[in-house]
Order: C-alpha cells, then structure tokens, then sequence
C-alpha cells in the first residue's frame, strides 16, 4: 500500500429498497457501518462516496451505484479522479464459498464467478485487497435453490447479527 496515497474502499452491492437485506449487498452494509454516523455521503461517479481521515490517512468509502455486474464502470472513475493506485484499492464483497459469520482476505487472484469482482478486474486489474464476508451456499445447507436467488435471498435477523460481529472486526490498516 502507497502510504502516500488515498485509500479506496469499496463495498460492492445492489442500489434500491429492495435489495436492502439481501445477502448479495453485505459489502454496502460493511461500507456503512464502518463509515458510521461519522461520514457524509455524496453522489460521485455512480456511487454513494464519503471521505473520511483514519489514522492520518485519507480514506474514500464508496458503495457504486451500478447493479452489481457493473461495479467497475464506478470504481474505475473514482480511482482515476482521486489518483488512488490498484494496491491502495480495498474492496469489500460477498463470497458464498464461507460460511456466513466468517471473513478472509486476499490480494489479486480471480473472481471465483462474482461478477462485481469481474467487473472490477475488468476496468482497473486484478492485484488489490479483498476482503470477502461469508454469505453461505444453499447446496451447502441442503436448500434447491439457485445461486443466483440465494445471493438476492434475504438476511435472517440471526444472520445479520453475525455479520456485524464480522464487519466488526474488519481491519482496514
């Protein structure tokens, strides 16, 4: 990470009411929550974007505005107007392959069949920080369904509480 430099973190979801507690938006929940009552939103470049200080650095939170399969149309003009390198970017999304109530992290690799991460990649490479939040599998709780209806599923109240001791604990520097 350029110490020099803003950092970018992006929580990837749906925009709209009806996508509010979907399992697909846990990245735009992250993004809030970390931001808390402390940011301002602002529309910019087809997203909700606050700034913010952390530590001495400055920090862009932004949660596009695009559906989801076309993340990068935002993230790309944002990091090009604030001049944010790839390795300064975090982008913060669902990942159906861990359970819901756990997180892991990596940098670059491919995108595991998101099509936010696609969309990403796509616009501004892959070598960035991912920080991907458990949502679970239907076929793993021995549910037939789709994953495209799991991921556009509502939250249980069990399950949101578990994610904000997730989100929680998510560390940025």
């Amino acid at each position: 990470m350029q110490e020099n430099k803003p950092v970018l973190v992006v929580g990837l979801g749906n925009p709209g009411p009806e996508y509010v507690r979907t399992r697909h938006n846990v990245g735009f929940k992250a993004v809030a929550r970390i931001v808390g009552a402390a940011g301002t939103w602002k529309k910019d470049h087809n997203a909700l974007v606050a700034t913010m200080d952390i530590d001495g650095r400055r920090v862009i939170f932004a949660m596009p505005q695009t559906y989801m399969n076309l993340s990068g149309d935002s993230v790309g003009p944002i990091m090009r107007y604030y001049k944010i390198p790839l390795e300064n970017l975090i982008v913060i999304h669902d990942d159906m392959d861990l359970p819901i109530g756990t997180s892991r992290e990596k940098i670059g690799g491919g995108s595991a069949g998101h099509n936010g991460i696609r969309s990403i990649d796509k616009a501004v490479g892959n070598e960035y920080r991912r920080i991907r939040i458990g949502i679970g599998h239907p076929r793993e709780l021995g549910l037939p369904m789709s994953p495209a209806d799991w991921v556009l599923g509502k939250f249980s109240d069990e399950d949101l509480e578990k994610l904000r001791t997730v989100i929680d604990n998510i560390q940025l520097f």
